[in-house]
C-alpha cells in the first residue's frame, strides 16, 4: 500500500471519528508538501468547509491532532497553513520501508491480476526496411507490453505484417525492371534495404513516367490514355484555367493538379504494371506467388536482424496475406442483424452518422473486402485464439478516425470484449531536418540510426577516457547498451500523443534528461557498492535521516505508483521521467553525503541500503523501457 493510500485511509478514519459521517477519497486532496513549507505531505481542506459547516483551520486543527495522536507510527507532527493541513510522516516508516525493500529487485510489481491483454505493435510494410517512425512504435508497443507484466497482467505481443497489396507489388515490378536478377546476397545488401531500393526506383521511374505524359499532354499525345481518362484530364485542365483567371483559392487549384497528378499516374506503363501484379497475385498466378515469396523472404531476414538488435520480440505475427479475407462472413451476419446496409450498385455500408462520424464502406460491389473489413475480422480471430480481455493497437494517430470506426462496428455487432479495444495513438517522430518520404527515399533508415547511435555513444565514451581498462567485447557491448539506450529513452521520454523531434546529439547527452544519464547513475552506484560492500544485514537502529537521504526514500517509495499509473495511462514517460528523478535525486544526496566515510556505522549502513535499492529501482524501471544498465561506465 503507497504511502497516499495509507494518509487517505488514515484521513477517512479520522474524519468519521471526528465528525460522525461518512467519508471518501473523493471529499479531500492529499499532495506533497511545498519544499517552502515543512511536511511531507498535504491535506487540501477547503472541499470539507461546507459538509462540515466549519472553518478550514478548525477542521485541520482536529483533524492533525487526531492523527498523530492516534498514528504516532506514521505521523510526528503537523502545522496549519492558510487552510492546508502539512503532516510530517514519522522517519521510522521511511526507515522500516526501506530495510523491507531495499534488496527486493521486484520492488513496485505485482502478481497475477488473471487478465489477458494483446498489444499490437510494429506493423511493418514488406516493401521497406523499418525507419524512425517505427522505432518509436516499437519502443512504446515493447515498453507498454513489460509495464503491463509489471502489473499483473498476462500479455501476448503480436504484430500484423502488411505482406500484399499495390506498394508490394512496386517493389516487385521494378525487380524485374532494373535488378538483372541480383539478390540481396549476391550485392550484399541487408534483404529489407534491397527491397526497400526498389520500391524507391519504382517511384523513380513512375515519377520520370508521369513527367512525359504531362509533356506529351502538351502537345495534344493523350495515347496512354483511356478515353475516360483523357475526358477527365481535359476537364480539369479547363477548370483549372477558369478558376485561374477568377483568382480563386490556392487550395482548390491545388486539389485539381493533385487529381490530375494522380490520373497520369494511373496511366503510366508502370503503374498499370504493379495493378496487373496485383491482379496475378490475387488469382493466385503461380510465378507471382513465387516471385512474392522470395522478395518477402529477404525482407523477413532484415526484420528480424533489426528486430533482434533493438530488442524487439513477438509472440505471435500476422500477415495481411492470411488475413485480409477475414471479416467476410462477419459482414453478412451485420446485414441480417440490420447493423450494416446494401447499397443499389452491392456495396455494403455502416451509417455512423449518429455518433458523430459518417457512411464506413465495409464491402466494395464486387464483394472485395476493405481495410476495415479484415481489421473486424482479425480482432474476432485474436479474441477466440487468445480469449483476451484487451487489446492494445499501438498505431499512429493518424489512423484515429479509422480505429473509432473500428471499434464502433464491433460494438455494434456485439463482438466479445469490443469495449476493450485500446487505441494507443501516438504523435509522429521528425528528425531536427524534417520531415520524411519513403517514396522519395529520404526516411532515417531505423539500422543506420542505430550505428549512428551507437558511434557516437563510443565517440563519447571516449573522449570521458574512463574505459582503458576495458576489454575490446566488453566496449563493444557497452556502446551498444548505451547507444540503444539513448535512443529508446529519448524515444519513450515524451507522452506518447505528443509529436516530437529526435535530436541524436541531445539524446546522448551524460548531463541531461536522458538514458545515458540514468546509466551513468546506475554505475556509479554500483562502482560504490563494489568500494564499499555490505557487510551485515542488521536493522537500522537510528531512524533520524537527514533531508537529503529522506528525498531518495520518498522517491523510491513512488515507484509502485509510478509503474501503476504507466500502465493506466498506457505511457512508458512516466516510468522515464520517474527514473530520471531518482537518479538526479541519488546524486544530489550523493553529493553532500559520504557513504564510505559516514559519521556512524548505522548511518553508512542506511546509505548503503539506500544505494543497493536506487540501483535496483533504476535497473528494473530501465528494463520496463528496454533499456540496459551497465555495472560500469
Amino acid at each position: 500500500m503507497s504511502i497516499v493510500t495509507k494518509l487517505q485511509k488514515s484521513v477517512i478514519e479520522s474524519l468519521t471519528s471526528l465528525y460522525n459521517q461518512a467519508f471518501t477519497e473523493k471529499d479531500f486532496q492529499i499532495n506533497q508538501t511545498k519544499p517552502e513549507f515543512e511536511g511531507d505531505y498535504t491535506v487540501v481542506l477547503f472541499s470539507l468547509v461546507k459538509s462540515l459547516k466549519l472553518s478550514p483551520d478548525a477542521i485541520g486543527n482536529s483533524l492533525g491532532e487526531h492523527l498523530v495522536t492516534n498514528n504516532p507510527h506514521l505521523f510526528t507532527h503537523y502545522n496549519i497553513i492558510k487552510g492546508f493541513l502539512n503532516l510530517t510522516v514519522s522517519d521510522i516508516y521511511w526507515s522500516d520501508l526501506l530495510n523491507q525493500n531495499y534488496t527486493d529487485v521486484a520492488y513496485g510489481k505485482k502478481s497475477s491480476n488473471g487478465k489477458k491483454v494483446m498489444v499490437e505493435y510494429s506493423s511493418p510494410n514488406t516493401n521497406k526496411p523499418l525507419h524512425l517512425g517505427h522505432l518509436r512504435n516499437n519502443f512504446l508497443g515493447w515498453s507498454v507490453a513489460e509495464i503491463l507484466k509489471a502489473n499483473g497482467y498476462e500479455v501476448i505481443k503480436s504484430c500484423i505484417v502488411n505482406d500484399r497489396g499495390i506498394h508490394i507489388c512496386k517493389s516487385m515490378i521494378a525487380w524485374q525492371l532494373f535488378a538483372n536478377g541480383a539478390t540481396p546476397e549476391s550485392t550484399r545488401i541487408k534483404g529489407d534495404h534491397f527491397v526497400g531500393d526498389y520500391y524507391v526506383k519504382f517511384e523513380n521511374e513512375l515519377k520520370r513516367q508521369a513527367v512525359e505524359l504531362a509533356t506529351n499532354e502538351e502537345s495534344g499525345n493523350f495515347s496512354h490514355y483511356s478515353s475516360e481518362e483523357e475526358t477527365k484530364v481535359k476537364e480539369l485542365k479547363n477548370l483549372y484555367l477558369k478558376l485561374n483567371t477568377e483568382n480563386a483559392e490556392k487550395d482548390k487549384l491545388i486539389k485539381i493538379n493533385e487529381e490530375v497528378n494522380d490520373i497520369r499516374r494511373g496511366a503510366t506503363t508502370i503503374m498499370k504494371q504493379a495493378k496487373q501484379m496485383l491482379f496475378d497475385w490475387e488469382a493466385g498466378k503461380p510465378e507471382v506467388l513465387e516471385l512474392w515469396k522470395t522478395m518477402n523472404s529477404w525482407v523477413y531476414a532484415g526484420f528480424d536482424v533489426t528486430y533482434k538488435r533493438i530488442g524487439s520480440d513477438f509472440n505471435k505475427t500476422y500477415y495481411e496475406s492470411n488475413t485480409y479475407l477475414l471479416g467476410k462472413d462477419i459482414v453478412q451476419q451485420g446485414l441480417d442483424k440490420k447493423v450494416f446496409y446494401k447499397k443499389e450498385d452491392g456495396s455494403i455500408w455502416i451509417d455512423l452518422t449518429a455518433e458523430g462520424l459518417d457512411e464506413k464502406l465495409v464491402q466494395r460491389k464486387d464483394g472485395t473486402s476493405v481495410y476495415i473489413t479484415q481489421d473486424i475480422g482479425l480482432a474476432l480471430q485474436k479474441y477466440e485464439e487468445y480469449k483476451i480481455d484487451s487489446s492494445i493497437y499501438v498505431i499512429g494517430n493518424e489512423q484515429n478516425y479509422h480505429m473509432k470506426v473500428l471499434q464502433l462496428i464491433c460494438q455494434k455487432l456485439g463482438m466479445p470484449n469490443a469495449d476493450n479495444i485500446y487505441h494507443l495513438s501516438y504523435g509522429m517522430v521528425e528528425l531536427t531536418t524534417g520531415k520524411m518520404k519513403s517514396r522519395e527515399g529520404t526516411v532515417v533508415d531505423a539500422d543506420d540510426l542505430v550505428d549512428e547511435m551507437v558511434a557516437t555513444s563510443q565517440q563519447h565514451t571516449e573522449e570521458l577516457g574512463k574505459v582503458k581498462d576495458f576489454t575490446p567485447a566488453e566496449l563493444t557491448e557497452l556502446y551498444d547498451t548505451i547507444g540503444l539506450g539513448a535512443m529508446k529513452f529519448y524515444l519513450l521520454r515524451v507522452d506518447p500523443k505528443k509529436t516530437m523531434v529526435f535530436n541524436p546529439a541531445e539524446s546522448i547527452d551524460f548531463h541531461g534528461f536522458t538514458g545515458p544519464f540514468v546509466q551513468y547513475t546506475h554505475a556509479r552506484i554500483k562502482s560504490i557498492l563494489r568500494k564499499n560492500p555490505m557487510t551485515d544485514n542488521k536493522p537500522l537502529t537510528n531512524n533520524g535521516l537527514l533531508k537529503l537521504e529522506k528525498e531518495v526514500i520518498v522517491t523510491l517509495e513512488q515507484y509502485p505508483t509510478a509503474i501503476n499509473q504507466a500502465c493506466t495511462e498506457h505511457n512508458p514517460s512516466v516510468i522515464a521521467n520517474y527514473v530520471f528523478n531518482l537518479a538526479k535525486t541519488f546524486n544530489s544526496f550523493y553529493t553532500e553525503h559520504s557513504i564510505a566515510n559516514a559519521e556512524t556505522d548505522d548511518k553508512k549502513r542506511l546509505r548503503l541500503q539506500l544505494a543497493v535499492m536506487t540501483s535496483n529501482v533504476l535497473k528494473s524501471g530501465m528494463e520496463l523501457l528496454g533499456i540496459r544498465v551497465p555495472e560500469r561506465m
